[in-house]
C-alpha cells in the first residue's frame, strides 16, 4: 500500500512526517515511470499527461489536508490522486480502463476521481477544477463541517473565465479554498512570458483583494509549510488564498511532444533541483534520516508500484454490458 496520511498530520515537521513525504514523492514518480512504460508499450489506450517533475507541490499540499478534505484535479492529476491517499493499484488499474479502477474503468486518467479520499476528479478542461472547488467549497461553509479545498490548476488556467469566476466568488463568500497555481513555465508549448504580461501569476489575486504567496514548488517543505499556513486561515473562516507553486514538468505535455520549444540546458538546470533530491538532502542534512535509509524506501516503493502493475494487468476489462450503469439523463 501507499503512505497513507493520518487524519490530522503533526503540526510540527517530524522525522516521521518527512519521510512520509519523501516516500510520497518516490510513490509519484516511479508511478508515473511505469505510466510512461506503459505508453510506450501501447498498454494504456489514448493519451495521458505526466506529473515528473512536479512531486513536491502535491506532497507539500496533501500533507497540510485533513482526510475528509477535498481536492480538485487537472489533466495532470496521478500525483495528487496518490498524494490524497489513493491506493496505487486501484489508480492504476482506472488509468488502464479496468473494472477494478476507481471509477471501474469509466474515468481512465484525465478523470480519475477517488471520492472515497476526497479526490473530486481530475478534469480534460483547462481550469474546469476552479468550478468544482468553489462549489464544493461553498458547500463546505454550508454545512460548517470545517473542511476546506485544494483546488490544483496550472499556468494556462489563469487566462481562463472560469478562473474569474471562481477567484471573485470565493473571494466574495470567502470560501475556504486553497488556489494552488502549478507555474511549470509552459501551457502545452506556449511560455507563460508570451501567455501574461506578468512575472508572478499570484499577483492575479491583488485584483480580487485576496491573499497569496509564492513557494519554491521543487522544495516539498517550503509547499507545506505554506499549505498548512493559509489552509488554517481557510478553515478559520479567513477565506481563500493564492499559492503560486514555481514548478517544471521535466517531460513533454504528453508523450507526443517533442519539447522543441525549451531548450536542454534549461531542463538539465531545473533536474538538478528534483524534488527527490531536494527532500532526501534536506532529511539527511536535519538528521531525520539518512542515505541508507532513502535507498530502503526508494526499494520499498518500487515494489509497491510493480505490484500495482500486476494488478492493473491482470484485472478484467469492465463488462459490456453494464456500459450504462450510473448514467443519469434529466
Amino acid at each position: 500500500m501507499a503512505p497513507t496520511l493520518a487524519r490530522n498530520m503533526p503540526r510540527t515537521l517530524t522525522p516521521d512526517l518527512a519521510l512520509w513525504m519523501l516516500r510520497m514523492i518516490l510513490t509519484i514518480r516511479m508511478f508515473e515511470e511505469k505510466m510512461l512504460e506503459f505508453l510506450n508499450a501501447g498498454v494504456i489506450k489514448g493519451g495521458s499527461h505526466l506529473y515528473i517533475g512536479q512531486e513536491a507541490v502535491a506532497t507539500g499540499v496533501c500533507a497540510a489536508l485533513r482526510n475528509d478534505d477535498y481536492i480538485t484535479s487537472t489533466h495532470r492529476g496521478h500525483g495528487h490522486g496518490l498524494a490524497k491517499g489513493g491506493d496505487p493499484k486501484a489508480l492504476m488499474a482506472e488509468i488502464l480502463g479496468k473494472a477494478t479502477g476507481v471509477c471501474r474503468g469509466r474515468g481512465g486518467s484525465l478523470h480519475l476521481a477517488d471520492l472515497d479520499t476526497g479526490n473530486l476528479g481530475a478534469n480534460g478542461i483547462v481550469g474546469g477544477s476552479l468550478g468544482i472547488a468553489a462549489g464544493a467549497a461553498l458547500s463546505a461553509k454550508m454545512r460548517n463541517s470545517g473542511q476546506i479545498v485544494a483546488c490544483f490548476f496550472g499556468d494556462g488556467a489563469v487566462n481562463t473565465g472560469i478562473f474569474h469566476e471562481a477567484m471573485n466568488m470565493t473571494k466574495v463568500w470567502e470560501l475556504p479554498v486553497l488556489f494552488v497555481c502549478e507555474n511549470n513555465l509552459y501551457g502545452m508549448s506556449v511560455s507563460v512570458n508570451r501567455a501574461t504580461g506578468l512575472t508572478d501569476l499570484a499577483d492575479r489575486a491583488d485584483g480580487y483583494r485576496m491573499r497569496k504567496a509564492i513557494v519554491d514548488g521543487q522544495d516539498v517543505f517550503a509547499v507545506l509549510e505554506a499549505a498548512r499556513h493559509y489552509g488554517e486561515i481557510a478553515r478559520s473562516g479567513g477565506g481563500p488564498t493564492f499559492i503560486e507553486c514555481k514548478t517544471y514538468r521535466f517531460g513533454g505535455h504528453s508523450r507526443s511532444d517533442a519539447r522543441k520549444y525549451r531548450t536542454r540546458e534549461e531542463e538539465r538546470q531545473w533536474r538538478e533541483r528534483d524534488p527527490i533530491t531536494v527532500c532526501a538532502r534536506r532529511g539527511i542534512e536535519e538528521g531525520w534520516f539518512d542515505t541508507a535509509t532513502v535507498e530502503q524506501i526508494r526499494s520499498e516503493v518500487a515494489a509497491i508500484i510493480e505490484e500495482a502493475a500486476g494488478f492493473a494487468l491482470s484485472s478484467p476489462e469492465p463488462d459490456p454490458h453494464e456500459l450504462t450503469d450510473d448514467l443519469y439523463a434529466a
